[in-house]
């Protein structure tokens, strides 16, 4: 079972799904950690730090999606390929940036906590897709 789980290549959606998990918490830990250092430490207005910080996570996650987790390509060409990944996680970029921003301003929650909330709808996003539009 481990090794279907983490080792195995497949085209099985729930255990993509599964891996995902693990590849948006790296990604999100590079996001988050970046969004939290240009924030406080350099002060950077915090939607642009999103804007940044979400961009650092769409490369960590891109690389670690087509090593480990999606093996079906719908296209040869991974300039086009990581074009569509990228558009895809622009259309993320801008649900991160409304969630944030409606959290933070309307909500009043503090702008990480906007984020962990942001992070829960553009995951579910992001996964399906990309599994959709690039890796069927």
């Amino acid at each position: 079972m481990i090794e279907k789980l983490f080792k195995k290549r497949t085209d099985n959606t729930l255990i993509q799904l599964f891996r995902y998990t693990f590849v948006g918490g790296a990604a999100f830990m590079v996001d988050f950690t970046t969004l939290f250092i240009l924030t406080e430490f350099f002060k950077v207005y915090y939607l642009i730090s999103a804007g940044i910080a979400f961009l650092f996570g769409v490369i960590v996650n891109y690389s670690l999606s087509i090593s480990w987790i999606f093996n079906t390509r719908r296209f040869k060409n991974k300039w086009i390929e990581f074009g569509i990944f990228a558009f895809v996680g622009v259309v993320g970029l801008g649900l991160n940036e409304i969630f944030i921003w409606f959290f933070t301003e309307h909500v009043h929650f503090y702008y990480l906590i906007s984020k962990l909330v942001s992070t829960a709808f553009v995951y579910l996003w992001n996964f399906f897709a990309r599994k959709y539009i690039l890796f069927r």
